[in-house]
């Protein structure tokens, strides 16, 4: 089962790779973006967009690597709270069972 989602995403990457391939050879038209205060060296309309995809699965990887790491630390705070919460009962039973 391993080996057929290996091939399968194998098969899946190259394939989009062909599909890159062919959308950057058709649209070779030179164009420059115009931001508010400057304009950038013109390029193909296919590079603009690839670079635009790129930028945005590396923002996307660094907001899920920002979330991540937050949830493992209040995750890693509530462990520790648990554990002098279960302490304090632990301590609490010891002291009733005394007292009985």
């Amino acid at each position: 089962m391993a080996g057929l989602r290996k091939i399968l995403v194998t098969l899946l990457v190259l394939v989009l790779i062909l599909l890159a391939l062919v959308f950057s050879l058709n649209n070779q038209m030179a164009v420059s973006l115009n931001f508010l205060l400057f304009e950038t060296q013109p390029h193909g309309v296919a590079v603009w967009i690839i670079m635009a995809f790129v930028i945005g699965a590396l923002v996307g990887i660094l907001i899920t690597m920002m979330a991540t790491f937050r949830t493992s630390v209040s995750r890693r705070n509530l462990q520790k709270r648990l554990e002098r919460t279960e302490h304090a009962l632990e301590k609490s039973k010891a002291q009733n069972d005394r007292a009985l």
